[in-house]
C-alpha cells in the first residue's frame, strides 16, 4: 500500500533522497465513482453498539453487486513505509526463480492447471521497500526443512544439505579475505597519494616517503632521506627559503584540489551512492529497507577509489566509515554466490552484519570492536549465529591485514602506543571533564552539521556538488598549510598526539620543562621552553579549524568518514588538557591531588598522550553516542588495555551530556533528515494511545480491499493501475468484511501478468479467486486462482490494542504492516511509516492530542 514519491534525475545524481512524506492519495473515484462513501470508524462502532453486539450488515452494503471487483472501506491504506516511486534509470530489478515450496498460480482443477513456480520476481522486493522479515525467515525455514528431509535420499542430496549448512561460513570467509585485501590496498594507496602533496621519490615514484627511505637504507621516517625529494628540492629551491615555501604551498594546494575534484567527478558520474560515510543508510538497510545500487559493484569501485582521493586531498574526513560501506558492498556481492542468502533479503542481512564487523576490524585493527560495533550500532537483527560469523569474518579480515602489513609495523593497529606510567585515581576528574566537553562538542557538531545539510538540500548549493567540493578543498588547503598540525594528515596528527614525549622527541609538543636528562649531553631541558607555547597556540587554532571545517565537509559529495575527524578533534582537546595537568604536577607536585603519587620533580606522573586518547574517545562518543563498542575499539586501536576505566568514564560522561541535549547521534540525525523508515529498537514509547488512534482509514477516505471470490480480472488490473498501494487485504465479501488474508501488490501484478501470458481463455470478466476450492459445476469464463500468493496469516491486532504493544511488535518481529480488526472485521491498517509518524507526533505534541482522532 504505497504512496509514491518521485525522484528526479538531478536528485538521484546528487544523492538526495527525498523525505518520505505521504503523497496525495490517488483515489479511484473515476473508476469506482458509483460507490457511495462509507461511514467512518466511530460510526461503525456505534452501529454495532446499538445493535447489541449482533453481526451487522457490511458498512459497504450499499455497494453494487458481485460483478464489481473491489470493495471500498472507510479510508486509504497507507504504505508500509510510504514507498518511493523511482522514475530514474540505473537500478536493476532482481529476477530470480521462485522456490518450489512457495507460491503458484493455477487454474481450477479440470480446466487445465498452470503452475508458476518460475514467475520472475515473486518473493522479491522493489526499490525503496521494506522487507517482510517474517515471510523471508519462514521461507528459509521451509527450505531448510525440505533440505533436511531429503538429505538421506542420495549422495547429491547429502552434498546439497552440507552446502546449505556451510554456505554461510564460506561466504563470510570470502568476505573477510577480500575485505582485508581491499583495505590494505586502500591504506597503501592513500599513504602514497598523501605523500605526493609534499614530494616524490624520483627513483621509484610509486613509493611513498617511508618506502622510499627504506629503499635507501634509512630506518627512521623522520630521517632526512636523500632519495625523497620535496617539490622545492625537485625544482632546485631550498625548503627553508621563501621561494621554496611558496612552491611547496602551491603544490600542496594544487594536488589537494586535483584529488578532491577527481573524487567528486567520479562520484557524480558513476556512483552517487558512494558519497558520504554510508552508516545512516547501512543502518536503514540492515533494519530491512531496500536501496538498490547502494551496495552494488559500481558503488564499491568508486567508493574505494574516491576515499583514497578524498583523504589524500587533506579534507577533514576519514576512511574508516567508508571502509564499513565497502565491506558491506563486498558482503552483498558475495551473498549472490549462495542463493540461500542472495535470494532471501532477511538472510542476506546476516552476511551484511558480519561484513560490517570486518569493515571496522580492518579500518582500526580492532576485530572485537568491529563485532561490538555491528551489534551495538548498525545491526537490527543479530541472532547468535550472526555473532559467531561476525567474529570469524572480523578475524579473517584482521589476519589478512596483518599479513599484508600496510601500516609498516608489527602491531597491525592504527595508533599503537606504549605508556609506562599508570594513571592515578584523581585523574578521573579531568577524564570525566573531558567526557563532558566531548559531549558538548558532539552536540554542537551534530546540530551545526544537520543544519548545514538541511540548508544544502534546500538551496541551490545542492545542485552544484562538484563546485562545493572544489570550494571546500581549496579553502581547506589554503588555511591548513600554514599550521603544521593541520598540514599533516589527520592520522599522523592523532598518532603524534597519542605518543608520549621522550628524549629523542624534538617536536614542539615536548619542548617544556619535564626535568629529563638527555642521555647524550647530561643536560636538563630548560624550565620553560618556547616551543610549548607555540605548540599550544597552534593546537588551539587547529582545534577551532577542525571543528568548523568538519561541519561543512561531512555531507559533501565525496566518500567521507567521521571517525578520524572526531578522534582528531578530541585528541587535540585532550592533549591540551594533558599538557596543563603535567605542568600542574611539575610546579606543584605536593598538591593533595598528586600527594603520594608524583615524585618531587613532578615527572613520572602525568601522561599527556593518555589525555589525548581519552579526549578522542569522548568527542567520538559525543558525536556517535557509541559506548561499549567505542571503548573496545579505542583500547584495541592503541593497545592501551590498562586504561579501560578512564576511557569508560569519559565515554559514559560524554553520552550522558549528549543525551541531555538531544537523544540522536549523528547517524540517527541524518536518518531523520533523509526520511528513512528506521524504527530504532532502543527508543521507548510511553504514551497511552491505541491502535484505533493510529490506523488508516481516517476522515472517510476509501480503504481498498479485494474479495475472495467476486473480484474480476478487469477490476484487479484497474485497481493496480489506479492505486499505489503496496498490498491489499482480502476479505470474504463486501457484506461481512471478515479478513481472509493479505496479498502484496508486486506478487499480484506479476501473477496476473504471467497468467495472461501463459493461460488461454482468460477474459476481463474472469473471476480472480483466493478460495481453496472452486464451485462445481463451474459456469462462466475461466477463473484465475491466486490463493497460493495469498498470505493467510497476516499479523492482526484489535482496535483497542495499546500502541506500545503494536510498536514492540514492529520492532521485534520486523513487520511491514499490521491489520486492525474489530470483532473479526477489517477496520484498517497500521504501517511502519504510520508508527514512525505517530511517535514523532507524540514526542512533539501533547500526549492526549492523538486521542481526538
Amino acid at each position: 500500500m504505497s504512496h509514491s514519491f518521485r525522484l528526479t534525475a538531478s536528485e538521484v545524481d546528487s544523492h538526495q533522497i527525498p523525505m518520505m512524506e505521504r503523497a496525495p492519495f490517488k483515489t479511484p473515484a473515476a473508476t469506482f465513482g458509483s460507490f457511495p462513501a462509507a461511514p467512518g470508524y466511530q460510526s461503525f462502532i456505534d452501529k454495532e453498539n446499538r445493535e447489541g453486539g449482533q453481526r451487522v450488515a457490511s458498512i459497504s452494503s450499499s455497494y453494487p453487486g458481485p460483478s464489481h471487483s473491489v470493495a471500498m472501506m472507510t479510508s486509504s491504506i497507507s504504505s508500509d513505509e510510504d514507498m518511493l516511486d523511482i522514475t530514474t534509470t540505473g537500478t536493476t530489478q532482481e529476477q530470480t526463480s521462485f522456490d518450489q515450496e512457495s507460491r503458484s498460480v493455477a487454474s481450477p482443477a479440470g480446466l487445465g492447471e498452470i503452475t508458476a513456480e518460475d514467475i520472475p520476481g515473486i518473493g522479491q522486493y522493489d526499490d525503496f521497500q521494506t522487507i517482510d522479515w517474517q515471510r523471508d525467515l519462514a521461507r528459509d525455514r521451509m527450505h531448510h526443512r525440505y533440505i533436511t528431509k531429503h538429505k538421506e535420499e542420495s549422495i547429491l542430496s547429502a552434498l546439497k544439505a552440507a552446502h546449505d549448512a556451510w554456505s554461510g561460513w564460506v561466504c563470510v570467509l570470502l568476505v573477510g579475505v577480500v575485505v582485508g585485501a581491499v583495505a590494505s590496498f586502500i591504506d597503501i594507496g592513500t599513504t602514497w597519494m598523501t605523500d605526493l602533496k609534499y614530494g616524490i621519490c624520483p627513483d621509484a615514484f610509486w613509493f611513498d616517503r617511508e618506502q622510499c627511505c627504506w629503499s635507501s637504507n634509512q630506518t627512521s621516517f623522520s630521517d632526512n632521506c636523500s632519495q625523497w625529494l620535496t617539490w622545492p628540492q625537485l625544482f632546485g629551491a631550498s625548503d627553508d627559503s621563501a621561494g621554496g615555501y611558496i612552491l611547496a604551498y602551491l603544490f600542496y594546494v594544487l594536488w589537494a584540489v586535483s584529488f578532491g575534484a577527481l573524487a567528486a567527478i567520479l562520484v557524480r558520474m558513476f556512483a552517487p551512492y558512494a558519497s558520504g560515510g554510508g552508516i545512516p543508510e547501512i543502518k536503514t538497510i540492515l533494519s530491512g529497507f531496500i536501496i538498490r545500487g547502494f551496495l552494488g559493484k559500481w558503488t564499491l569501485l568508486i567508493k574505494s577509489i574516491g576515499i583514497m582521493l578524498a583523504v589524500a586531498a587533506g579534507l577533514s574526513l576519514g576512511k574508516e566509515g567508508p571502509m564499513v560501506h565497502i565491506a558491506i558492498c563486498l558482503g552483498n556481492i558475495f551473498s549472490y554466490l549462495f542463493p540461500k542468502y542472495g535470494r532471501n533479503e532477511a538472510k542476506k542481512r546476516e552476511i551484511l552484519s558480519a561484513a560490517a564487523a570486518a569493515g571496522v576490524s580492518v579500518a582500526f585493527g580492532a576485530p572485537i570492536g568491529g563485532v561490538l560495533f555491528s551489534l551495538e550500532e548498525v545491526s537490527y537483527y543479530f541472532p547468535m549465529k550472526t555473532l559467531w560469523r561476525s567474529f570469524f569474518c572480523a578475524l579473517i579480515a584482521a589476519f589478512i591485514v596483518r599479513t599484508i602489513n600496510p601500516y609498516g609495523n608489527e602491531h597491525s593497529v592504527l595508533f599503537y602506543v606504549e605508556y609506562n606510567k599508570p594513571w592515578i585515581f584523581y585523574e578521573l576528574i579531568p577524564f570525566t571533564a573531558l567526557g563532558i566537553l566531548g559531549g558538548l562538542i558532539g552536540t554542537l557538531f551534530i546540530r551545526a552539521n544537520v543544519w548545514w545539510s538541511r540548508y544544502r538540500k534546500g538551496s541551490r548549493l545542492g545542485q552544484y556538488p562538484v563546485l562545493e567540493v572544489l570550494a571546500i578543498t581549496l579553502i581547506n588547503g589554503i588555511v591548513a598549510y600554514p599550521n603544521p598540525y593541520t598540514r599533516m594528515s589527520s592520522t599522523r596528527l592523532i598518532y603524534l598526539l597519542f605518543s608520549q614525549c621522550g628524549v629523542a622527541n624534538t617536536d614542539d609538543l615536548c619542548d617544556y620543562n619535564r626535568n629529563i636528562t638527555d642521555a647524550s649531553s647530561a643536560v636538563e631541558f630548560s624550565e620553560t621552553g618556547p616551543g610549548v607555547y607555540r605548540a599550544l597556540w597552534m593546537l588551539v587554532l587547529a582545534l577551532i579549524f577542525k571543528c568548523v571545517i568538519t561541519v561543512f565537509t561531512i555531507g559533501i559529495k565525496v566518500p567521507a568518514g567521521l571517525y578520524i575527524p572526531s578522534l582528531c578533534m578530541g585528541a587535540i582537546m585532550g592533549r591540551i588538557v594533558g599538557i596543563g595537568m603535567e605542568q600542574l604536577a611539575y610546579h606543584d607536585p605536593h598538591s593533595w591531588i598528586f600527594h603520594g603519587e608524583c615524585s618531587a620533580g613532578g615527572e613520572d606522573c602525568i601522561t599527556p598522550g593518555l589525555y589525548a586518547m581519552v579526549g578522542a574517545a569522548a568527542v567520538l562518543g559525543g558525536i556517535t553516542r557509541m559506548t561499549v563498542a567505542l571503548v573496545v575499539i579505542m583500547f584495541e586501536l592503541t593497545g592501551g588495555v590498562r586504561y579501560i576505566v578512564p576511557l569508560m568514564a569519559a565515554v559514559m560522561a560524554s553520552k550522558w551530556v549528549g543525551d541531555a541535549f538531544g537523544k540522536d547521534g549523528i547517524y540517527d540525525a541524518h536518518i531523520v533528515l533523509n526520511g528513512y523508515p528506521f524504527l530504532d529498537n532502543k527508543e521507548e514509547f510511553g504514551h497511552t494511545t491505541l491502535a484505533a488512534d493510529v490506523m488508516q482509514p481516517k476522515a472517510n477516505k476509501p480503504l481498498t480491499v479485494l474479495t475472495q471470490d467476486t473480484t474480476t480480472l478487469e477490476g484487479v488490473e484497474m485497481l493496480l493501475k489506479e492505486t499505489d498501494h503496496n498490498g491489499f487485504p482480502v476479505v470474504v465479501s463486501r457484506e461481512s468484511q471478515f479478513l481472509v488474508g493479505f496479498v502484496l501488490r508486486r506478487d499480484l501484478s506479476l501473477a496476473v501478468a504471467n497468467s495472461k501470458r501463459t493461460m488461454e481463455g482468460l477474459r476481463e470478466d474472469s473471476l480472480v479467486l483466493f478460495t481453496p476450492n472452486i464451485p462445481s459445476p463451474w459456469h462462466g469464463s475461466l477463473p484465475l486462482k491466486l490463493r497460493r500468493i495469498l498470505d493467510l496469516a497476516p499479523i492482526t491486532v484489535t482496535d483497542h490494542t495499546p500502541m506500545e504493544t503494536v510498536i514492540d511488535m514492529f520492532r521485534k518481529l520486523g513487520l511491514r504492516q499490521v491489520l486492525v480488526t474489530h470483532n473479526g472485521r477489517l477496520l484498517g491498517i497500521i504501517t511502519k511509516k504510520d508508527v514512525l509518524r505517530h511517535m514523532k507526533q507524540m514526542d512533539s505534541e501533547d500526549p492526549d492530542a492523538a486521542n481526538t482522532n
